[in-house]
């Protein structure tokens, strides 16, 4: 039970598309995340996301439109609705995520971009 510095533990990696766990809550997990560009169209079948931005805007692209959420904002994307995150003109965007731990990073989706664990950092 100590508190954990955002900034710092950001600042302990460097790849995109590559979420770290930070904590745990119950059955969910807290993940940190650095992202640049697009990432996959997936959906969640039983899990909703959570996503917080903590540095940057992140352009939340649904099938029928795009959710902008900038710094500080929150959104959530409920389970098995399809989604792809994603950010403009390059810019390295920071988000702190919530969600079951058993979540898939991709959904059923598989793809390059997957990641099957995430480091605890």
């Amino acid at each position: 039970m100590k508190p954990i510095n955002l900034k710092d533990k950001h600042a302990l990696f460097n790849k995109h598309w590559h979420p770290h766990q930070i904590a745990t809550v119950d059955d969910m997990q807290v993940i940190l995340a650095k992202i640049k560009g697009e990432f996959v169209w997936h959906a969640h079948q039983n899990e909703d996301e959570l996503f917080q931005v903590l540095k940057g805007t992140l352009y939340m692209q649904f099938r029928d439109r795009t959710e902008i959420v900038k710094e500080g904002e929150i959104i959530v994307v409920p389970k098995g609705v399809e989604h792809c995150p994603a950010t403009k003109n390059d810019e390295e965007v920071h988000l702190l995520l919530f969600e079951k731990q058993q979540t898939a990073h991709t959904g059923e989706v598989q793809h390059e971009m997957t990641q099957s664990e995430y480091p605890k950092i």
